[in-house]
Formats: C-alpha cells, sequence, structure tokens
C-alpha cells in the first residue's frame, strides 16, 4: 500500500477541478481546467512506473481501504490490477484531448471532467456496493453532455430529438442499474447468511473461489443475470443497444467520445471484474447464449453501418460490432481471447475517438452529418482526410494498427471453445472494410462539390488533439506489448472456473 493515496487523487482531481469550474466564476477556468485535466494522466504515469504486472503478491496494488458504511461492511476500498491500468490510462489520456478538441463552456468542461473522475473511480472500486453507486451516478452528468445543444444542431425538431435521445439512454441504463441494484442487494444477503457479511470483493472472490460462499445454482443464475443485464445495456449489446445510435447522433462529437469510448467500457470491464469473478460457475452456463448474443451484435452491427446514411451512425453501429467483439472475448473465457478483449477495450477507445473528431471537425465544417453531403474532401483538406483515413483503418483493424492485434487475439481466442463463433465473427472483418472504405471514397474521394470546395484543413488546435491518438494506434499496433505484459497476469485470475479449468475444457 502506497503512503500516497494515489487512486483517490486520480478521481479526485479532476471532481474538485469540476466543482471549482461551477462554483469559481472569478477564479483562472483555463488554469483549472488544465490541472484537472492532465493531473489524472500524470498520476496514472506513476502508478504505472511503480506497478508490478508479475507481483508474487495480492492480485490489487496501490489498495486503499477506509470505512463507509461499516453497519452494511461497506468500505471505500480501491486497488489496481492490469485491466483496470490499462483502462485508467485510456481514461486519463482522453479527457484532456476532449478538452482541447473543442472550446467548451465552463458547464461543459465541468461535465467532462466529472464523467471522467466517476468512470476512473468505478475503474478501480473494490468495493461492490461503491462500484454500483459510481456506475449509476456517472449517468448524470454525461445525460447533461449527452443533452447540451451542438453547433450543427440548433432546430426545434433537433432539440427535440436530442431530448428524447438522452432521455432514452438514461431510462435504458437507469432500468440496467435497478436491476444491478437487487441483485447487488442479493448477493449481499446470500453472503451474509453464510457469515460474509461484506461488499468486498477480494473477499468474496476469494471466498467463492476456495468453496467458503456455496450459492444456490439457481440463485447464482439469478445474481449472474442481475449483473449481466445492467452491463450488457451499458456496454451495449444486441439486443440492449437501441438507445445508442441516436444518443451518439445527437450528441457533440466530445459527449459522445465519453460516451462511446469511455463510459461504455465500464460494462464491458465489469463483466470481467464482477460476473466472471463472483459468478464463475454461472457465467459458464450461459455463456454459449452470450456468445451467441456477442456474434449476432458483431454482424449486426456491421451490416447496419453498412447501410448508414448519416456519419455519426455509422460510427456508433461500428462501435456495436466492436463492442460485441469484446464480450466474445470476455466469455469465451480463455487467456488470450479476454487479454485480446482488454486491449480491445483500449484500442477501441482510442480508434473511435479519433474517428469520431475527425468526423465531428467535419460536420463542424460543413454543418451536415449526411454522407452524400461530401466529396472531394482531401482535395481541399488533406490532413483531415488523412486523419480520418488512419481513424477508419484502425476501425476496420487494419495490421499494423492497433484494433488488429486485440481483434485477432479474440478470434484466436474464441476459436478453441467456440470455433463457429469466431468463423462468424470474422465476416465482420469484410463488412468493415466494406462501410469504411465505402465512407472514405464518399466524402474524401472524387470532385469537390460548392459546399466542401472551401472547407478548411486541420487548425493546429484540432491537430493537436487527434494527432496523439493516431500516433497512439500505430505504436500500439507496432509494440502492444507494454500493455499486453500488465493484462495478461490479470485476466489470468479469470479465465479458471472454480476447479481450474478454462471455459471448453473438460471438468
Amino acid at each position: 500500500m502506497s503512503a500516497i493515496p494515489w487512486l483517490t487523487l486520480l478521481w479526485l482531481v479532476p471532481a474538485a477541478g469540476a466543482a471549482l469550474l461551477i462554483l469559481g466564476r472569478g477564479w483562472g477556468a483555463r488554469t483549472i481546467t488544465a490541472v484537472a485535466s492532465l493531473a489524472p494522466l500524470a498520476i496514472v504515469i506513476v502508478v504505472a512506473t511503480g506497478f508490478e504486472a508479475t507481483s508474487p503478491g495480492d492480485r490489487y496494488q496501490f489498495v486503499e481501504s477506509q470505512p463507509w458504511i461499516p453497519a452494511l461492511g461497506a468500505r471505500y476500498t480501491l486497488g489496481l490490477d492490469g485491466i483496470s491500468l490499462a483502462l485508467i490510462a485510456l481514461t486519463a489520456a482522453l479527457a484532456p484531448l476532449l478538452v482541447l478538441a473543442a472550446r467548451h463552456s465552463r458547464s461543459t468542461i465541468a461535465l467532462l471532467l466529472t464523467t471522467e473522475a466517476m468512470a476512473l473511480a468505478a475503474f478501480v472500486a473494490l468495493d461492490v456496493l461503491l462500484f454500483y453507486v459510481l456506475f449509476e451516478a456517472m449517468l448524470i452528468p454525461l445525460y447533461f453532455l449527452l443533452a447540451q445543444r451542438g453547433r450543427a444542431t440548433t432546430r426545434d425538431d433537433e432539440r427535440a430529438a436530442r431530448t428524447t435521445a438522452a432521455g432514452r439512454f438514461l431510462l435504458y441504463n437507469l432500468f440496467g442499474g435497478l436491476v444491478m441494484l437487487a441483485a447487488v442487494i442479493g448477493l449481499y444477503a446470500a453472503a451474509a447468511r453464510q457469515g460474509l457479511p461484506t461488499f468486498d470483493l477480494r473477499t468474496l472472490a476469494r471466498a467463492v473461489e476456495a468453496g467458503a460462499l456455496d450459492l444456490d445454482p439457481a440463485l447464482a443464475n439469478l445474481l449472474f443475470l442481475g449483473f449481466f443485464l445492467a452491463f450488457a445495456i451499458k456496454a451495449p449489446l444486441w439486443p440492449f443497444h437501441t438507445w445508442l445510435p441516436d444518443a451518439a447522433k445527437h450528441a457533440t462529437p466530445t459527449a459522445a467520445i465519453m460516451m462511446m469510448a469511455i463510459v461504455d467500457k465500464v460494462g464491458t470491464f465489469a463483466m470481467l471484474r464482477y460476473c466472471l469473478t463472483l459468478f464463475p460457475d454461472a457465467s459458464a452456463t450461459f455463456a454459449p447464449v452470450i456468445i451467441g448474443l456477442a456474434v449476432t451484435s458483431i454482424l449486426y452491427g456491421a451490416i447496419l453501418a453498412l447501410a448508414q446514411t448519416d456519419l455519426i451512425r455509422l460510427i456508433a453501429y461500428a462501435s456495436i460490432s466492436h463492442f460485441g467483439f469484446i464480450i466474445l472475448g470476455v466469455f469465451a473465457m480463455t487467456s488470450q481471447s479476454q487479454a485480446g478483449a482488454t486491449l480491445y477495450m483500449v484500442n477501441h477507445g482510442l480508434a473511435t475517438a479519433a474517428l469520431m473528431l475527425a468526423a465531428g471537425y467535419l460536420i463542424h465544417r460543413r454543418g451536415s452529418r449526411a454522407i452524400a453531403d461530401y466529396g472531394g474532401v482531401q482535395k481541399v483538406a488533406p490532413l483531415l482526410a488523412g486523419s480520418f483515413l488512419i481513424a477508419g483503418l484502425a476501425t476496420l483493424s487494419l495490421p499494423g494498427l492497433a484494433p488488429f492485434v486485440s481483434e485477432f487475439l479474440v478470434l484466436i481466442g474464441t476459436y478453441g471453445p467456440y470455433p463457429v463463433a469466431a468463423i462468424l465473427a470474422s465476416g465482420a472483418l469484410v463488412l468493415a472494410a466494406l462501410y469504411v472504405l465505402w465512407t472514405y471514397q464518399r466524402i474524401m474521394t472524387g470532385p469537390t462539390t460548392s459546399h466542401t470546395a472551401t472547407l478548411p484543413d486541420l487548425r493546429p488546435r484540432e491537430a493537436a488533439a487527434i494527432a496523439p491518438l493516431l500516433a497512439a494506434l500505430i505504436v500500439l499496433g507496432a509494440y502492444p506489448a507494454p500493455l499486453l505484459d500488465a493484462i495478461t497476469p490479470a485476466v489470468a485470475h479469470t479465465t479458471s472456473t472454480p476447479t481450474g479449468l478454462e471455459a471448453g475444457g473438460e471438468r
């Protein structure tokens, strides 16, 4: 345990920055924004430097634990493993780029920082009740971010559609959260009856592994489904995905990135951290069904992306397909597939952020999301076109760019226990190439239209926001070893059933 509460500072600094931006009207907003957005990245670098991927001790490092609600056995407990390290690194790296990408009001930056703070805390929470509170609370600032007016959507009908889409996002996720709350209460009651009145994830996981927490199979299945439903809605997984395309379409680019690249990852992260750890037998029981839903999500998202005429909805459906790959890797339950799924969370965040930023820059200039309203952009804005191309190629998992490694690991790891699922999911690679390259051709190539002939190229501020994302996609595509070295030992704790065998093996 470190003498400095690094993990508390990790979320507390952006939360404090958000409060100062809201309350401190006369204070320096730029200084507060810079410190609050960059400090978490500096803290991640510090903890990453001190993190031991192959530590022989406890799985979790930098652990902090203080009493929170003693009467319930709930504690403020934070800790870090390789999975959460990868995701807090993604979150801390994206947040300052989102702040830089466009000129935001104080309230917008405060909402971005608040959402970031809650996501960071959720990724390191080791108390089930604490995680639930964060899981639900992050919906509030994100709802207001999604409901905010964008410059390209000022008409009354657009405002009404935006409000409806944000409300739908909130209602879907609140419903999932209520089901999860019932499961959290059920888990606590079942554990208390067996002498474990606690929400501590580590204690419960050790009890499950040792057989000291012996849940009735029917109860374990119900509790698993309560957790999984909430995570599948947030992820989102087909058929719980329907809120995402409209929410992304009507949001500002920065809000959409915060939602798809960061907050939605809390759902897939929680499947690894909570579903598989607390309910290993139920996870194995439902794995074939979830694998089927994941493959459906992969193909459905890719096919719908191919049919889109709206650029942002295309990116949203592509994300649904990619989340299917992540969930496929999680529930294939092999070390390769889960390492690939975790790496995919990071790589999808980078690729989606880059593609959404490039799309946002286009829409800001042209004032339209319709793909047909563009043409010949590469002739007048080559840097913007090149950025869109690299981000698009990463989205289709081109070899040499970061998502290829993670997608390859997911498919290879899935093929052993679920060969048919792996083969079907591979079909999305062809579909992704079609929708990405066809979109690039329609927007960037050919003759310029009257509306695109005068589009300006990337401005220095815009280039500074998107360039690190493109660089990360190239670097991690060539050398993913540092992330995989941290991730692989952590997923080893989730790939085994209580009998010590990976899914797909014999008992």
